[in-house]
C-alpha cells in the first residue's frame, strides 16, 4: 500500500497504533512496526529513564520505524524530549498542548513531527506550526479527548477541506472497514488505540483486557469535562464520578475524587472498581485477545476485500 503516511513514516501499511497510557510499552510498539504498522511508545505513563529503557528496548525489538507519543502537559517534558534526541527517535507525536512549543526543535534534530487535534481550529494551528501530518481524533475514541465533542465522521472532512499535510484519522477506528470509511472521508491513514490495547503485546492488565472485549454498546462514556475530558468504562469509579455531579461540584471536588494515579490503578494495576479505565467506543466490536500480527492481517484483509468489494459493485 502506497500512501502519504506510507511514505512518510517508511511502512508498509498506513496504520499507527495509539501511544497510550500505561498500554503502549515497546513489546507493543515494536509488535506493530514489525507487522508493518507504526509502533508508538506511549511516554505518558514513563518517567524519563523508564522512557529511555523502553526506546532501547524497542530498537533491540524490531529493525523497522517507530515512534513516541509525547502528551505535554505531563510533567519532566524537556527530559523527556531530551531522551528522545538522545536515544536517535526518528518520529514523534505530540499531544495535549500547543504544537508551537517543540515542533522547531524536534524538526531541527531531523525528527518527523506529528500533533492530535480534535477540531479545525487546532489542525490549522498545527499546520502553522510546521507539523508533518496531524492526527485527527474524533470523539468516539478513548482516554482524553477534545472537548468539541465532535465525530470523526464529521471531523475528518472538515479538517481536510481546511489543511494541506497528511491526515491520521482516529477514534472508532478498529477494524478494516472503519478504516475504508477513514480514508474515503479523506483520511490518508489510520490510528487505532483501542484495538490494539486488547492484544496479548499490550502493557495493559489482564484484568483490563477482559474488561475491554467485555465492553458493549453504551458501555463507555465521556466525562470529566471541566478537568480533562476522558472517555471511561462505566464502572464504580465513574459511577461514584456521576454521583458527586449531582451536588454541582467544584473544579477542586473533581479533583479530589480523581486523586492520582487513578488511570495506573485500572488500566495497569487491574483494579477494574477504583481505577479509571480509559477506551474507546470501538470497544465494542473487540471480542477477544489476539496477538498484534493477526490483528493487523484481518484488518489489512477486510480493508482490502471490502475495498474491492465496492469497486465491484453495481451502486458505484
Amino acid at each position: 500500500m502506497q500512501h502519504k503516511i506510507t511514505q512518510l513514516f517508511g511502512i508498509k501499511y498506513p496504520i499507527v497504533q495509539g501511544g497510550m497510557i500505561w498500554v503502549s510499552g515497546w513489546k507493543l510498539a515494536s509488535a506493530v512496526s514489525n507487522a508493518g504498522g507504526l509502533g508508538l511508545i506511549g511516554s505518558g505513563s514513563m518517567y524519563p529513564e523508564v522512557l529511555r529503557t523502553h526506546i532501547q528496548k524497542c530498537k533491540k525489538a524490531t529493525n523497522k520505524p517507530f515512534g513516541v507519543n509525547v502528551p505535554m502537559l505531563y510533567p519532566d517534558i524537556e527530559k523527556i524530549m531530551d531522551i528522545i534526541v538522545e536515544e536517535g527517535v526518528k518520529i514523534v507525536f505530540t499531544s495535549a498542548g500547543n504544537p508551537k512549543t517543540w515542533t522547531s526543535f524536534l524538526k531541527d534534530k531531523g525528527i518527523i513531527v506529528v500533533h492530535v487535534v480534535s477540531s479545525v481550529k487546532f489542525a490549522l494551528k498545527a499546520e502553522a506550526a510546521g507539523v508533518d501530518a496531524i492526527v485527527c481524533e474524533g470523539f468516539e475514541a478513548g482516554g482524553h479527548n477534545g472537548r468539541e465533542e465532535t465525530t470523526s465522521l464529521t471531523l475528518i472532512p472538515m479538517v481536510k477541506e481546511q489543511i494541506g499535510i497528511p491526515i491520521i484519522a482516529a477514534g472508532g477506528i478498529g477494524t478494516g472497514k472503519g478504516m475504508l470509511a477513514a480514508m474515503v472521508l479523506g483520511a490518508d491513514g489510520v490510528q487505532i488505540g483501542s484495538r490494539f490495547a486488547a492484544t496479548e503485546e499490550s502493557s495493559a492488565h489482564e484484568a483490563f483486557k477482559k474488561v475491554i472485549v467485555e465492553v458493549k454498546d453504551g458501555g463507555t462514556d465521556l466525562t470529566l469535562k471541566e478537568l480533562a475530558p476522558v472517555r471511561l468504562v462505566k464502572n464504580k469509579f465513574y459511577e461514584n464520578v456521576q454521583e458527586l455531579y449531582k451536588n454541582n461540584p467544584s473544579i477542586e471536588d473533581l479533583k479530589k475524587l480523581l486523586g492520582r494515579a487513578r488511570a495506573k490503578k485500572g488500566m495497569f494495576e487491574g483494579d477494574l472498581e477504583e481505577g479509571e479505565l480509559e477506551i474507546g467506543q470501538i470497544a465494542g466490536l473487540i471480542n477477544q485477545i489476539k496477538p498484534v500480527n493477526q490483528v493487523m492481517e484481518e484488518i489489512i484483509e477486510e480493508f482490502s476485500k471490502t475495498k474491492q468489494l465496492f469497486s465491484e459493485s453495481t451502486f458505484f
